[in-house]
């Protein structure tokens, strides 16, 4: 039915629209028994009171709509309220039919994204013990845990629908925009990856810092303007999609533009750094899927799925997504041994002493080559000190300590490798004793060997014509 048809119809044709054999019509007056109409009040002031409860049986979902008329008379003046339920059961009384199973889907996913938090908080212990604890990984862990938080609030939300049937708005709208701060860190964190931050450079070059932080404020402003569209011009009645708006397609258009930085950043990585490819190989193709699944999640919500089910589908789907791609990090980033795909094999302590090396020049945000850090997790739980601060790049050829005593033993590390160091020592040795000049032949006595200065002699045999033998003290 058009517009045009419902405004030319009438008040009486409107009402003829209802069947009354089907109980569509309540009239509320007292004449009509099942209406539960009573006149109260005073002579001065009567005013007609309503109270009365309907159920009904539907085979499917449908959209109910309720109207209230009075053709021919001044028009109405009412208070009313009305509490519409399905069932009795807390899972759906209040509930609408797009609702359900909003609730117990977002608490099975806070209970997953929690240990999927916890689960990073313990492999991050790993990675701090070898100072591989980068910035990418904590960036990974922050979206981790607004999305733990963003889930909290929903179902606190939701839990407070349940019970009276209005909640509170608040905390539905803190637990999207944290939703979406955890979007747009893990979105941040995949380009960083992607361009090689703490994979194969130490810092983004001054130029991709300013187009990063333009393309996360145009994101951030076209996210504000959705929740602000979405406040204003949604119809509740009607239960659209937050994506099915023009901030909504604007979103989807950032997120292709995103892919596509993506793309270009992981093929330059990989042009520089060919060996690491048994990371960025899996980085890229698993991402590729996440990429694509946003919008295209988008366009089948707006156009395939009824509106009827579309809040509970694509509230599914939707947390699925956002799980594929926390799990998928976790798995590609986990300290172990087996893991061929670790990225990192820079330390932390290292960072600071490529930034400052004399050699870095113009490349100091680069790291040396090196396939990866996955062989430190061989050993035991503790931290191999002695690979602390070594680096794999030019030897130095200057040492800035001396030589305090001789004869110390050579440092080795955990895997029995002597560790050494460059240096001239030829300005701190004292220079050699001159050779000692070879003594006269006496007949009288063998001649002594001659002391040796840097070694005591605890014991000598000395041989001669008698062959007697003789101690030293």
């Amino acid at each position: 039915m058009t517009c045009d048809e419902k405004t030319a119809k009438n008040c009486y044709q409107k009402e003829a629209v209802l069947r009354p054999e089907n109980n569509q019509v309540i009239n509320l007056t007292t004449r009509y028994t099942w209406s539960g109409c009573m006149v109260e009040g005073d002579e001065n002031e009567e005013v007609l009171s309503c109270v009365g409860g309907r159920s009904f049986r539907s085979v499917r979902e449908r959209w109910w709509y309720i109207a209230l008329s009075k053709c021919g008379g001044d028009g109405l003046q009412l208070e009313y309220e009305m509490n519409l339920t399905n069932g009795k059961s807390f899972w759906t009384k209040h509930f609408s039919a797009d609702e359900f199973g909003i609730l117990e889907t977002d608490i099975t996913f806070l209970v997953i994204f929690s240990l999927v938090f916890l689960l990073s908080c313990y492999f991050a212990y790993n990675l701090k013990g070898r100072q591989l604890f980068h910035t990418t990984y904590k960036m990974f862990m922050t979206a981790a845990g607004v999305e733990v938080l963003s889930l909290l609030f929903h179902c606190v939300y939701w839990g407070l629908y349940g019970r009276d049937g209005v909640g509170n708005g608040s905390l539905k709208l803190l637990g999207k925009l944290l939703f979406s701060v955890s979007f747009l860190l893990f979105l941040l964190m995949l380009i960083l990856l992607g361009k090689g931050f703490t994979v194969t450079r130490a810092r983004i070059s001054h130029s991709g810092s300013v187009k990063l932080s333009i393309y996360m404020t145009v994101y951030t402003i076209t996210y504000v303007v959705l929740f602000i569209y979405e406040s204003e011009f949604f119809d509740p009645g009607e239960v659209l999609y937050a994506y099915d708006s023009p901030a909504g397609y604007g979103l989807m258009g950032l997120q292709l533009l995103a892919y596509v930085w993506f793309c270009y950043a992981v093929l330059v990585s990989l042009k520089h750094y060919p060996e690491k490819q048994p990371f960025y190989v899996p980085f890229f193709t698993t991402y590729t899927l996440w990429f694509f699944a946003v919008p295209v999640m988008a366009l089948i919500a707006n156009f395939g799925i009824p509106r009827w089910a579309r809040e509970k589908i694509v509230n599914g789907i939707q947390l699925g997504i956002h799980l594929y791609a926390h799990i998928v990090f976790l798995v590609i980033t986990r300290p172990s041994a087996a893991n061929k795909n670790f990225p990192y094999h820079v330390r932390t302590s290292q960072i600071g002493i490529l930034m400052s090396s004399p050699k870095a020049g113009e490349g100091a945000e680069s790291f040396p080559h090196h396939a990866y850090g996955n062989s430190s997790f061989l050993g035991d739980s503790q931290p191999n000190f002695t690979e602390l601060f070594s680096i794999q790049s030019d030897p130095v050829k200057t040492v800035e300590e001396m030589v305090a005593r001789k004869g110390q033993e050579v440092p080795r590390n955990s895997e029995q490798k002597i560790i050494t160091t460059a240096a001239d020592l030829t300005s701190i040795l004292p220079p050699p004793p001159p050779p000692i000049p070879p003594r006269p032949t006496s007949h009288a006595s063998p001649p002594l060997p001659p002391r040796l200065p840097s070694f005591t002699e605890y014991f000598s045999m000395q041989g001669g014509g008698g062959g007697t033998f003789g101690t030293k003290a």
